[in-house]
């Protein structure tokens, strides 16, 4: 066994030339085992896939400028609904992989108990098939390709230009 099979956290945060990507690192300090992407449910890659979505946005209502947190919220939340991530979806559609698309399928055909307020039924099932994409991408480790597609539908909507 060569010294690469037994890197530590300690050995790769020495090593400013090879990136270490955000899951990876949780893998590392928590000691997750975790499964295939294509194990979870639609449901259960749709729910890492709002964190992932969230939190992208959130980044980027910040980065704006600062503002009262009344105002961040208000912002993210206009973007982070269902109604924008399909429009979001529709825009990226022709973007996305024959694998992508299957995701996406997927995760709009699951059925959910619950149902976003202020959404209808067409649109919650649209976003359920994105954010399903968004977490498969992430448990994937292609958080470079999710932030692509997100970045594509948010500059054909206008945000973040």
């Amino acid at each position: 066994m060569d010294n690469t099979d037994s890197l530590k956290a300690e050995d790769i945060n020495e090593m400013p030339d090879m990136p270490l990507d955000f899951l990876s690192k949780l893998k590392e300090n928590f000691n997750i085992k975790g499964q295939k992407p294509d194990a979870y449910s639609a449901l259960t890659l749709a729910y890492i896939g709002d964190a992932f979505y969230d939190l992208v946005i959130r980044t980027l209502v910040i980065a704006e400028k600062n503002r009262k947190v009344n105002d961040l919220h208000k912002t993210t939340s206009s973007i982070v609904n269902a109604k924008s991530q399909a429009e979001l979806v529709t825009i990226i559609m022709n973007s996305l992989t024959e694998k992508e698309r299957d995701i996406y399928h997927r995760g709009r055909n699951a059925k959910s108990p619950t149902m976003a307020k202020n959404a209808t039924v067409h649109d919650y099932r649209i976003a359920t098939g994105f954010e399903a994409l968004i977490g498969y991408l992430y448990m994937n480790n292609e958080e470079d390709r999710a932030i692509e597609l997100i970045n594509k539908g948010l500059k054909k909507m206008g945000y973040f230009t």
